[in-house]
């Protein structure tokens, strides 16, 4: 496995730390895998997997088999990660943090994902790695924030965005996909749950969702979203 830290206060770490316990948590799963221990900066990424003229996003999970092994490394903006350590989100969500919030939801969800995807030496695709984390965006989002309203919470992850320009056409058309997938879902896990005032049933049904590959995934909003 790929180590090595660009974490370097205590602070700084309990975000990423608290997350991912609250994701394993969330759908009853365990790693045993610490997100910090493959936490690296900028300069670390160059050297591990990102050269130069390749893109340079500001949260990234790198992968590499090498000798039947899956090795992880997981790239969040160190500003980010800054602005998060002095306005915690566990104080509440709001301008100041919502959107590094989301980036680091996605990066640790990726590394959850992934590490337990490994474990059971199963493959997962890049299309499934990234709806289940706009997935997660949401359910962390609402579980956290808790009096919120899911229509508008909906629609500032999946409506008020854009993509990077140099993203190729098919990370573009992938983007979209796990993005409008993720907005069919949540919009009806707000229908079914949140505007029924059952937050408690909805776990449930994200634990269930969270075990489906990629053709279940998609079988499923199509039937929960019509």
């Amino acid at each position: 496995m790929i180590g090595g830290g660009a974490a370097s206060s205590r602070a700084r770490v309990s975000v990423l730390a608290r997350l991912q316990l609250g994701i394993e948590a969330l759908y009853r799963v365990e790693t045993r895998l610490d997100v910090e221990s493959f936490l690296i900066d900028a300069e670390k990424r160059r050297a591990v997997g990102a050269g130069a003229g390749a893109r340079a996003p500001r949260e990234q999970i790198l992968v590499r088999e090498e000798d039947e092994a899956l090795e992880l490394a997981l790239f969040v903006d160190e500003g980010a990660l800054s602005n998060l350590e002095t306005n915690d989100p566990a104080r509440g969500l709001d301008d100041t943090n919502f959107d590094d919030f989301c980036l680091a939801v996605e990066g640790v969800s990726h590394f959850v994902y992934l590490a337990l995807a490994a474990a059971g030496e199963r493959s997962v695709s890049a299309l499934e790695l990234e709806l289940q984390a706009e997935v997660d965006k949401f359910a962390c989002c609402l579980l956290l924030a808790g009096a919120v309203d899911p229509a508008r919470l909906s629609q500032r992850l999946y409506e008020e965005i854009s993509f990077a320009g140099d993203l190729d056409a098919d990370e573009r058309d992938r983007y979209r996909t796990a993005n409008s997938e993720a907005r069919r879902y949540a919009l009806a896990l707000a229908r079914r749950f949140v505007l029924e005032d059952r937050l408690a049933a909805m776990l449930p049904e994200l634990r269930r969702f969270y075990r489906l590959d990629l053709g279940g995934k998609l079988d499923h909003i199509s039937r929960i979203s019509g």
